[in-house]
This record gives structure tokens, C-alpha cells and sequence, in this order.
């Protein structure tokens, strides 16, 4: 595994990391809080960031199985952050997440974590 893999791989764990707490205290409290913002924006940040390390250090296809799931699973995480910084801007911090996008963040989670977890198998058998 090349040195720009491995530095993506361990970026995208504190992505996966700062993600789940994010979306972890967006479920508890059901209001948009800084931290849940925060968070979730971090984990964007995060995995952008692994996503190149790890494209620019793969020597397979920028269209593989796992990438594509990994493609839509960061549009699925993209897309969250940005409804949770729409209500913000609209409406401010402190209010209540309405049902559909509450909906909505847990399933780009649970995608998101399908595609991290597909990585990880196509590591260890790989």
C-alpha cells in the first residue's frame, strides 16, 4: 500500500469518526446544535481530503466498484451538511431538524459507513 493510501486511509477513519458524532448527536438531541454542525462539517472536510489521498494514490481506476459506492456515499454526506447548514442559515441554531432531513441524514449515514466498511474489506482481502 503506497504512503498516500495509507495517510487517506487514517484521514478517512477520523472522517468516519467525527461523521458518527455528528450524526450520533443530531439523533439524540433532534436539534442543530454548533457541535452537531461542527462535527459533521469536519467529517466532510475529512473525507475530501482522504478521497484525494487515496485517488491520488491508487493505481486503479478512478471507477471501481468501491469508489463509485464511495463517490455517492460522500454525495449522500455532502448533501446532508449542506441541508443541516441550510436550516441554519434560514433559521438558526437551536431548532428542530424536520423529520425528512433527520430521515435523510441517518440513511447518507448508513451508506456512508457501507462504503467505509467495503474499503476495509477490500483491504484485508485484497
Amino acid at each position: 500500500m503506497s504512503t498516500l493510501l495509507r495517510i487517506g486511509t487514517i484521514v478517512v477513519v477520523f472522517a468516519l469518526a467525527a461523521y458518527s458524532i455528528g450524526i450520533y448527536r443530531e439523533h439524540r438531541k433532534r436539534l442543530l446544535t454548533k457541535s452537531i454542525l461542527t462535527f459533521i462539517t469536519l467529517g466532510v472536510i475529512l473525507n475530501i481530503i482522504a478521497i484525494v489521498y487515496m485517488i491520488k494514490g491508487s493505481p486503479d481506476s478512478a471507477f471501481t466498484l468501491h469508489k463509485i459506492l464511495g463517490y455517492l456515499a460522500f454525495a449522500g454526506m455532502f448533501t446532508d451538511a449542506v441541508l443541516l447548514w441550510r436550516i441554519c442559515i434560514k433559521d438558526g441554531l437551536y431548532n428542530h431538524i424536520p423529520k425528512k432531513i433527520h430521515l435523510y441524514s441517518r440513511y447518507a449515514y448508513l451508506w456512508w459507513v457501507v462504503a467505509f466498511v467495503t474499503g476495509g474489506l477490500l483491504i484485508m482481502l485484497g
